[in-house]
């Protein structure tokens, strides 16, 4: 049986999508198979993200329609073999699928897969709760700024009253120079607001800006970024293992030294 997880903010705009899709390959390069739902109907990007936009032929709307299978709908990733993609409808609005619906998707699913990722649209409409319907778990994603932080701390309420119990929380671009300079919340004034289990930090990188326009996630680079270490320290404590958190200043002035000692010497 899958962990059914949905990623979800309230606020547009904190890295969702972007955080699907490289939380979803490095659960991937891990051995698990996984599935990767975009329930952001109307607005398709997940598909962008991973490099497969060329591939898509059906859609979940598709499979509720009975034009085609759930397997044939389904994208096989370009890379990893074990990772698949369930792609939104482009022309159809959020209100073309209903909470019933998404349930019936992620139970066609649900034997085939250990992980099961639904990328939630921004809001707290009818988008959020078809995307939180099938979900047993939570993942909500935050910046460190007030109006993204007030959004998610909204979310939670709702997902506690949909009764879904675990809700982890994973910070998107850190810049720990800022936090220093009391420029920017720290983690620990995110964790006392929101008062959810943290799962992970993600610095902010243009890194993450250049692999999203190449349709490649990070964790495929050949000598990994800080976010890319992020985002597989995420995917193993996601998978149960005790990984402790990246000092994001000390690694990346660590980082600097090793390559002026490559190129300049010491």
């Amino acid at each position: 049986m899958s962990r059914i997880i949905v990623i979800t903010s309230g606020k547009g705009g904190v890295g969702k999508t972007t955080i699907t899709a490289n939380l979803g390959s490095a659960i991937a390069y891990l051995g698990y198979k996984i599935a990767l739902i975009d329930a952001d109907f109307g607005l398709r990007n997940l598909d962008l993200l991973l490099g497969l936009e060329q591939r898509v032929v059906y859609t979940a709307i598709d499979v509720l329609e009975g034009n085609c299978s759930i397997e044939k709908a389904l994208v096989k990733d370009k890379h990893q073999p074990n990772l698949m993609l369930l792609p939104a409808a482009q022309n159809r609005t959020k209100e073309a699928i209903n909470p019933e619906q998404m349930q019936q998707l992620v139970e066609q699913l649900k034997m085939q897969f250990d992980y099961i990722l639904i990328d939630s649209p921004a809001g707290i409409e009818m988008g959020f709760r078809n995307a939180i319907a099938p979900a047993d778990e939570a993942i909500i994603i935050t910046t460190p700024e007030m109006a993204a932080v007030r959004d998610a701390d909204r979310v939670i309420g709702l997902l506690e009253s949909e009764e879904i119990k675990k809700i982890q929380l994973i910070v998107n671009r850190v810049r720990p120079q800022m936090i220093e300079l009391n420029q920017m919340l720290s983690i620990e004034d995110l964790r006392e607001i929101l008062v959810i289990d943290l799962l992970g930090i993600v610095p902010d990188d243009e890194r993450i800006i250049i692999s999203t326009n190449r349709g490649e996630p990070l964790i495929l680079e050949e000598n990994p970024s800080l976010p890319a270490m992020a985002f597989n320290n995420i995917a193993r404590r996601l998978a149960g293992e005790t990984i402790p958190f990246l000092d994001l200043r000390a690694a990346h002035d660590n980082l600097i030294t090793r390559i002026r000692r490559r190129f300049f010497g010491s």
